[in-house]
């Protein structure tokens, strides 16, 4: 696609998946979830570095673009946990590669 050029339609469809998931956490919230569901402590502990304000915005965002649910448990205090949707889980194929590209782009820099 890159060495082929590409229809205005092309972009666009970057355009939309890059203002999903824009940012640096997105995608590490995304994968701390990957396992199951989880709260948002257990969020903010797995995903090092990230304010709770931070937090809060980002899974807001994520649940809006239906990549995450976030779902309330009728419990005294309410329980409220997010997991990951259908949606968000066609993201793994995209993760993966990302994975396999931050490795060769880690070899490159450092040079190991």
């Amino acid at each position: 696609m890159l060495t082929t050029g590409g229809c205005p339609k092309t972009a666009l469809s970057i355009k939309d998946a890059l203002e999903a998931l824009e940012g640096r956490w997105k995608l590490l919230i995304l994968f701390a979830l990957s396992t199951g569901p989880r709260r948002f402590k257990q969020i903010s502990k797995e995903v090092t570095g990230i304010t709770d304000k931070t937090l809060s915005k980002e899974l807001k965002n994520l649940e809006a673009n239906k990549l995450l649910k976030r779902n309330v448990y009728d419990t005294f205090p309410p329980t409220v946990e997010y997991s990951i949707t259908e949606h968000g889980k066609s993201l793994e194929k995209v993760m993966e590669e990302l994975h396999f590209w931050g490795l060769a782009h880690r070899k490159e820099i450092i040079g190991n």
